[in-house]
């Protein structure tokens, strides 16, 4: 089984998100948030199983999708690193750092 790791930045992420959307219901942005950390959980099993992400243009670099928000991580040999949690529509070409260029 692979292990997972949240980078600081995707932990950064998520309380963002879950402060964002507390700001209309702290009980909906918990569940949210939740959902989000289940389906990262998954890649214990599956790491592989979220799709390239094609701004990165590196095999190794995928996400999966949660509602409008991309998980985007890294499949490493014996990990999973989660590198960051962005809204659908962020723009990620004009990131800088890029996410995947973190560690």
């Amino acid at each position: 089984m692979t292990r997972i790791e949240w980078t600081e930045p995707a932990v950064s992420d998520l309380d963002n998100i879950h402060d964002y959307i507390a700001r209309d219901s702290a009980e909906y942005a918990d569940v949210f948030v939740e959902r989000l950390v289940l389906a990262a959980e998954r890649l214990h099993s599956f790491p592989s199983s979220g799709r390239v992400v094609p701004e990165a243009k590196d095999q190794r670099v995928r996400e999966v999708l949660v509602e409008s928000y991309r998980i985007i991580y890294r499949v490493k040999l014996t990990k999973v690193q989660i590198l960051t949690v962005v809204h659908g529509a962020r723009d990620l070409t004009r990131m800088t750092p890029k996410p995947w260029a973190q560690r």
